[in-house]
């Protein structure tokens, strides 16, 4: 299963190192590859340092791409993730 969508980067500090590591972590529960775009960037949903190196900022738009058998249910848990600001208090 190949699902896609895009997700607008809410919180302050964007994909900071908190917030990689808590989308990585979240990531790795899933039988999925997923993959996240911004611009001409593009970062394995499991690795912070290249989450990172997005350098995803407030008001950004990042594309998820979510390959495999859990690809639905990484889509969503991501996309909540990414709507609730990666649970950080503003």
């Amino acid at each position: 299963m190949h699902l896609e969508d895009t997700f607008l980067i809410k919180n302050k500090l964007g994909l900071h190192a908190r917030a990689a590591t808590v989308l990585a972590q979240l990531a790795v529960q899933f039988d999925a590859k997923i993959t996240l775009y911004q611009d001409t960037k593009k970062a394995a949903g499991d690795s912070v340092l290249a989450l990172m190196l997005l350098e995803s900022s407030q008001g950004k738009e990042v594309k998820v791409v979510c390959e495999g058998p859990d690809a639905k249910a990484a889509l969503r848990a991501i996309g909540d993730l990414i709507e609730q600001r990666f649970h950080e208090q503003e």
